[in-house]
């Protein structure tokens, strides 16, 4: 069984305090010799095992390994149209699942589920949120970045340097076919799709997965999955 996760700046100090660590000592209840592994989310982990818990939020003990995890290559962005609410977190989750390096929220043409300006911010945090919880459920040593969300006019400029893939049912070039780069942005559009002229104004290459249409939530773990057993990502 995989040792629980838990974020931190300096894991190698083998200490654990503040919100993570309440929820380590409060809610999970770790104790003296069992094993947690800290991370600061940005590639370093380290195994400890629990020599003393103090109050309710701060754990410490001994460093027993500390692993380097470096970036998986290619280097994938995944570009997010705004699900409704009940699906926008769960969009997120499986994207982390599936290894997405960063996540863009993506106000589409036909995105039914806006954001007004004075509740992005909070939009946003629900999705960072969202994201740190998957990484540490997923065992990740990298915790993926949430951007702020842009608009199909500010696209462009936002994905400028990578390989940019649209995911379109129509599309007559398979993920198989395409040679990846070494930093991909996936763009996965709103439950209605995305039309032709918004296609033109994104431009990148459209693909498709396979036969079957999928559902704007999941569309990003498939797509991630399948460069994964493509690429040298898995």
């Amino acid at each position: 069984m995989s040792l629980p996760y838990f974020l931190c700046s300096d894991p190698t100090s083998g200490r654990l305090d503040g919100p993570e660590g309440r929820h380590a000592v409060t809610v999970k209840r770790i104790a003296p010799g069992e094993r947690v592994m800290l991370t600061d989310g940005s590639g370093t982990a380290a195994e400890v095992e629990v020599t003393a818990v103090h109050g309710k939020d701060t754990l410490v003990g001994d460093v027993v390994a500390v692993t380097t995890v470096p970036q998986p290559t290619p280097r994938v962005t995944i570009v997010q149209a705004i699900p409704k609410s009940e699906r926008a977190e769960l969009a997120v989750d499986l994207a982390v699942q599936g290894g997405a390096d960063e996540i863009v929220p993506w106000i589409s043409h036909r995105t039914v589920a806006r954001w007004p300006k004075d509740k992005q911010a909070k939009q946003v945090e629900k999705w960072r949120n969202a994201a740190v919880s998957a990484a540490k459920q997923s065992r990740r040593a990298w915790v993926p970045t949430v951007a702020e969300p842009v608009t199909t006019n500010q696209l462009a400029a936002a994905l400028a340097g990578k390989q940019v893939l649209v995911l379109h049912e129509s599309a007559q070039v398979t993920l198989r076919e395409v040679e990846f780069a070494d930093d991909i942005a996936l763009v996965i559009g709103p439950e209605g799709g995305i039309g032709d002229d918004e296609l033109a104004e994104i431009g990148g290459t459209a693909v498709r997965l396979g036969p079957e249409v999928l559902r704007t939530a999941s569309a990003g773990l498939a797509a991630l999955s399948a460069i994964g057993a493509l690429t040298a990502r898995w």
